[in-house]
């Protein structure tokens, strides 16, 4: 197994790096600061970090609680798009309308009936960042801090697009200690690079954990290992399971959606594939959710609860391709932000648009096997 994060000397904190700032507690979570949001989500090791950044309750609008300006034009990054990321076969690509359901399902959706989700309503969370990079991006090496783990976090040097930004934030330093994701399509190379608690200063740049993923594979079943985390706390990529303006405006979302709950409703040191990877942090009882778990919306739901084509939309991939338990945090699905999309999402959709979705609306798709956390990685 091994060693905590916070104790290794391979995960050596460098104490001028913003995105070190934090204190530690002794579980390796930051304390808890009581933001508007995700004041308690995993990391991928299970520290408590503000999943959103200073996302607020304010309805449509970027992560930061103001509307999207729809720039196409900044840098290198390019205009996002809706195009799947990763071969039809990847799990999150893979159309489980039909799939049968889990066992424990019935324990598990009576239990989130009971608990809730966080915040106790399914909100939307609009701060993440996608950027494109072409030949023209300039590769960064990076310094590891404490936040990188041996073995499985991968060192590679990085594209950085010019004009882009952190998770949050406005360009690539992380100045309001939340994630700071760093999420960049390289698209000469066919491959993603995914980074938590990113900074970069003038020339600095400081990283925590960095999981490169070639889009040319599908990564079944062991993704990139068994229990190994990534930049996300269950080991997923993060990009293909973010919906974003230009596909909602369009009608349709063609793979599943990246899903979070609270620590204390994630079922504790157990994960199911697609997932890799759990965390010390969980501490959900067993009826509670694993990490990997896939929740698809009932075919029988009502869709004229819910206020609009943009929320229906959403739900209808929600009964396609689900919901895959990702992450920890309050805020429970995570849309990319309008930055470098077409389309915007002040007037099309707003965080609060789901609420009408409850947990009993929900079955759990047969998740197989459960795998006990160890930490210890064995990469594929």
């Amino acid at each position: 197994m091994r060693a905590l994060p916070w104790a290794g000397l391979l995960a050596l904190c460098l104490t001028a790096s913003t995105a070190c700032s934090s204190t530690k507690n002794g579980d390796g979570s930051s304390p808890d600061t009581g933001s508007a949001t995700d004041t308690d989500r995993g990391g991928p090791d299970g520290g408590i970090t503000g999943d959103g950044g200073s996302q607020t309750d304010t309805g449509g609008g970027d992560g930061n609680g103001d509307a999207g300006n729809g720039d196409t034009s900044t840098g290198d990054t390019g205009t996002s798009t809706s195009d799947r990321l990763f071969p039809d076969t990847a799990p999150w690509n893979v159309d489980v309308s039909q799939a049968p359901v889990d066992s424990e399902s019935a324990d598990v959706i009576a239990y989130l009936d009971q608990v809730g989700f966080g915040l106790g309503h399914i909100q939307i969370d609009f701060s993440m960042e996608v950027l494109d990079a072409d030949a023209s991006a300039p590769f960064m090496d990076f310094q590891p801090t404490r936040d990188w783990y041996d073995v499985e976090c991968d060192d590679d040097a990085v594209p950085v697009p010019a004009g882009g930004r952190l998770e949050g934030e406005s360009g690539y330093a992380c100045t309001n200690d939340g994630d700071c994701h760093l999420l960049v399509v390289h698209h000469p190379s066919q491959t993603l690079y995914e980074m938590w608690r990113a900074d970069i200063q003038e020339d600095t740049f400081r990283g925590g954990c960095l999981a490169v993923w070639d889009l040319t594979k599908d990564y079944v079943p062991h993704g990139r290992g068994e229990q190994c985390t990534s930049a996300d706390a269950a080991g997923l990529p993060i990009t293909p399971l973010l919906f974003d303006a230009d596909e909602v405006a369009g009608g349709e979302i063609d793979h599943a959606i990246r899903f979070i709950l609270p620590n204390d409703r994630i079922r504790a040191s157990v994960y199911v594939h697609p997932a890799t990877h759990s965390t010390g942090a969980t501490s959900g009882p067993a009826s509670a959710p694993p990490y990997g778990a896939r929740l698809r919306l009932k075919s029988d739901f009502d869709m004229s609860k819910l206020p609009n084509d943009a929320a229906r939309t959403v739900a209808r991939a929600l009964q396609k391709y689900g919901m895959i338990l990702a992450d920890a945090g309050n805020v429970a699905l995570t849309a990319r932000n309008d930055t470098y999309s077409t389309s915007t999402w002040d007037g099309l959709m707003g965080s609060h648009d789901l609420e009408a979705i409850q947990p009993s609306d929900f079955e759990m798709v047969d998740g197989g096997v459960r795998y006990a956390y160890d930490g210890d990685c064995v990469r594929q």
